[in-house]
């Protein structure tokens, strides 16, 4: 009697990535409504440019609903490029309003507009630069969030470089954990800092304990996993949604899914 393989890890965590789409919706007025759903990472620019292109003709107003993007990475500002160089290409007023969660945390780091970052300011002068406010509370306030703007692009960064290995982390703990992969995230970025470990380091040992059979992390990650899982998903934390979780892949004992017994 045969049996049927079952699927790759690879491709069982891959279905757990809530891949970018758009909606399209026009009236009769000219103005084009898309809604983005899922998370702005690689191929974001390419959905939105094909979404763009085709739009009907006599479109005069593209409005984007960024309420429905749940994650985004740095791909996200080239996503606002494409929308941006849309509406000056084709003479179209341009909107992306309604964001929330992680990817305005990214604008409000950015220190751009969250509630339009395409959105001039009203005087029509550009933003002051970050030197004009030296010896200022609002200077130190800024310095702080470019501070962390630049760690967090730097990590954005090396994850788009190991996108894979970085998927397959968010994967392990999102279905081990039922969070989302927003906390994911979180979590691998949390336990790099906590641990002092490159941000595919600690991915690649998430993954490789989550073969059968496979190691578990080095003590100094495991134990910044514990920290950063706990803070993400324990009694203070953000609820996830109350949506069906996918069915638990295998992780060996020790990972983050199911620590080693001390």
């Amino acid at each position: 009697m045969s049996s049927t393989a079952p699927p790759p890890l690879a491709l069982r965590l891959h279905a757990l990535v809530d891949t970018l789409t758009i909606g399209v919706r026009t009236d009769p007025g000219g103005r084009a409504l898309l809604t983005p759903r899922g998370e702005m990472v690689h191929g974001c620019t390419e959905t939105l440019a094909k979404a763009l292109a085709e739009l009907p003709p006599g479109v005069v107003r593209v409005d984007l609903d960024m309420s429905r993007v749940t994650f985004m990475d740095t791909t996200g500002l080239e996503f606002l490029q494409v929308l941006d160089e849309h509406g000056r290409c084709h003479l179209v007023e341009v909107t992306a309003t309604g964001w929330r969660g992680q990817p305005r945390r990214v604008l409000e780091l950015a220190g751009l507009d969250t509630a339009d970052p395409l959105r001039p300011r009203p005087d029509g002068r550009a933003y002051p630069p970050p030197d004009s406010l030296t010896g200022s509370a609002v200077a130190a306030e800024r310095s702080e969030r470019l501070l962390r703007l630049r760690e967090e692009v730097e990590q954005l960064r090396e994850a788009m470089v190991t996108r894979p290995v970085i998927d397959q982390a968010r994967g392990i703990l999102m279905a081990a954990h039922s969070c989302t992969p927003e906390q994911a995230w979180d979590i691998l970025r949390e336990a790099s800092q906590r641990s002092n470990t490159k941000l595919r380091a600690v991915a690649a040992a998430v993954t490789a304990g989550a073969v059968p059979d496979g190691p578990a992390p080095p003590e100094g990650i495991r134990k910044a996993l514990r920290t950063a899982i706990s803070r993400a998903t324990g009694p203070e934390a953000p609820q996830p949604s109350s949506a069906p979780q996918p069915s638990t892949p295998p992780v060996a004992r020790g990972t983050p899914g199911y620590p080693a017994s001390e």
